[in-house]
C-alpha cells in the first residue's frame, strides 16, 4: 500500500473517532485504567524495591551471618515450632569460629536476629521512647558497614572491660541533644537505669521504602555491658525461660556476622562455618542443620524472588483491566461496521480493496488503544509521583513501563479489532448496498 494511501486510512479513522468523542472516550476507559495500573504501581514496586536493596547492601557483601533461624528456613516451609526448639547462638560460638584460620573479623550482635531488646533513653528532662539495645563487638563497624557522624566505635578494651559506652541512633539524638544544639559526646545518658557515656552518632540509615521502619531508633553499647545489664551469662537459654536481670528478652536475640580472609571464596568459608557449627551442636550426618547461614547474595536472591512474583501478579491484575477495554473496543467496532454497511458497499462499489477496509478499521481500534494507553501512562506516571511528594514513598520510572503499557495497549487494539475489520473487509457490495 502506498505511502499516501496510509495516511488517508489514517486520516479516514482520525475522522471517524472524531465523530464519536463520547462512545471513543468510554470505549478506551478499560484501557486507560489497566495501563495506568501498570505503570502506576511499577513505578511504586521498583522504587520500593531499590530502597530495599539499599537496606540490604548495608549488611556487608562478604559478611557471612549465621543465625538462629531466617528467611530461608521460615521459606523452605519448616513448623515455626521446630524452628522455635533450636539452640541460641552463644558467646562460646564467637570464640569457637575466631579459631578458623579463614576467618579475619567476627562480631556477636544481641538483640538482632529476633525480638529486640527495648529501653528508653534519656538526657536531662528529656527521655526517648522505648529503643531498640543492640549489644555487639568493637567489629560491628566492619560486619554491618555502620558509619558514624560524630565521635568513634567502641574499642576492644572497652569491649573486654564493660566500659558504659553507647553509640546513639539518629532518633535518640534528635530527641535528646539536637533540639538544644548540644554535643552529645561525653554526656552521660541512661540507657533504662544504668548510666552509659555517648562516644559516637551513628549516621541515617537507610530507609526501607522510605518509610520509618525504626532504623535509626537504636542505641548500641558493648556485648559485655548488655549481658552485664541483661543478666545474659553468654551460655544459651532454653526456650520460654526468661533469663535473670531486667527486661531481659523471654527469647534470646543474637546473630553471629563472619568475614572471611581477603582471598577466601565466600563458599568455602561458609562450609568451614557450617561444619565447625554442626560439631559444636552435636549433629549427625542425617540431621539437618538447626541453624542457618544468610549472606547479601543470599538474601537478595530471596528478595529478588518475592519481587519477580509481585510484579508478575501486578501485570496479570492489570491485564484484566486490560481485556475488559479490548472487549469493550470489538464490542463498539462491531456496531461501528454494522452502522456503517453502506458506506463500506458504496467504497467496494467504487474500487476499494479489503486490504484497504482492513487497514482502516484496524487503525480505527488500534488509534482508540494507543490514545488509551498514552492517558494511561500519563495518569499512571503522575500517580506516581504524587504518591512521592505527598508521602516520601521511593519512585523509580522505568522506560520499559511505558514501553510495556503502550505495547500492551497496541496489541489489545490490533486483536480485538482484528474480527470486526475483517468482517467489514469481507462485506458482499451488493448485500451492504441494499442495507438499511
Amino acid at each position: 500500500m502506498r505511502y499516501s494511501l496510509l495516511g488517508e486510512v489514517l486520516n479516514m479513522a482520525l475522522s471517524s473517532l472524531r465523530a464519536n468523542k463520547m462512545r471513543s472516550a468510554l470505549t478506551v476507559l478499560g484501557v486507560v485504567i489497566g495501563v495506568m495500573s501498570i505503570v502506576g504501581m511499577t513505578s511504586l514496586v521498583r522504587g520500593l524495591d531499590s530502597s530495599l536493596r539499599e537496606s540490604i547492601e548495608e549488611l556487608g557483601p562478604r559478611t557471612i551471618f549465621v543465625s538462629r533461624f531466617g528467611g530461608s528456613s521460615l521459606g523452605s516451609g519448616q513448623g515455626f515450632r521446630d524452628l522455635m526448639r533450636r539452640p541460641n547462638l552463644t558467646v562460646q560460638d564467637v570464640s569457637a569460629l575466631e579459631e578458623l584460620p579463614i576467618i579475619e573479623v567476627v562480631d556477636i550482635a544481641f538483640g538482632m536476629g529476633g525480638p529486640p531488646t527495648l529501653e528508653r533513653v534519656s538526657y536531662g528532662g528529656n527521655r526517648t521512647k522505648r529503643l531498640s539495645i543492640l549489644g555487639t563487638t568493637e567489629n560491628f563497624p566492619i560486619v554491618s558497614v555502620v558509619t558514624l557522624d560524630l565521635g568513634r566505635y567502641f574499642s576492644a578494651v572497652e569491649v573486654d572491660r564493660r566500659r558504659p559506652v553507647t553509640i546513639l541512633g539518629q532518633t535518640p539524638y534528635q530527641v535528646l541533644f539536637a533540639p538544644g544544639g548540644i554535643d552529645p559526646i561525653g554526656k552521660k545518658v541512661r540507657i533504662g537505669p544504668n548510666k552509659y557515656t555517648v562516644i559516637g552518632v551513628s549516621s541515617p540509615r537507610p530507609s526501607p521504602g522510605g518509610f520509618n521502619a525504626g532504623q535509626d531508633e537504636v542505641a548500641i553499647i558493648p556485648q559485655t555491658s548488655y549481658r552485664r545489664q541483661f543478666g545474659i551469662k553468654g551460655v544459651e537459654l532454653p526456650f520460654g525461660r526468661r533469663s535473670r536481670g531486667p527486661g531481659a528478652p523471654s527469647m534470646l536475640s543474637v546473630l553471629i556476622g563472619v568475614v572471611p580472609r581477603v582471598g577466601v571464596p565466600q563458599a568455602q568459608a561458609m562450609l568451614e562455618i557450617e561444619d565447625l557449627m554442626r560439631i559444636r551442636h552435636g549433629l549427625t550426618l542425617d540431621t539437618p542443620n538447626d541453624f542457618d547461614l544468610l549472606t547479601q547474595d543470599a538474601i537478595l536472591a530471596i528478595f529478588d524472588q518475592i519481587s519477580d512474583a509481585t510484579f508478575l501478579a501486578l501485570i496479570v491484575i492489570s491485564s484484566i483491566a486490560l481485556l475488559v477495554g479490548g472487549i469493550g473496543v470489538m464490542a463498539i467496532m462491531m456496531i461501528s461496521v454494522t452502522e456503517r454497511t453502506r458506506e463500506i458497499g458504496i467504497r467496494k462499489a467504487l474500487g476499494a480493496r479489503r486490504t484497504e477496509l482492513l487497514t482502516q478499521f484496524l487503525a480505527e481500534a488500534g488509534l482508540l488503544t494507543i490514545t488509551g494507553g498514552l492517558i494511561g501512562v500519563l495518569l499512571g506516571a503522575g500517580i506516581g509521583v504524587a504518591v512521592h511528594f505527598a508521602t516520601g514513598f521511593p519512585l523509580s520510572l522505568p522506560w520499559w513501563s511505558f514501553a510495556i503499557g503502550l505495547g500492551f495497549s497496541a496489541g489489545v487494539g490490533i486483536f480485538f479489532g482484528m474480527y470486526p475489520a475483517v468482517k467489514a473487509s469481507r462485506l458482499d457490495p451488493i448485500e451492504a448496498l441494499r442495507y438499511e
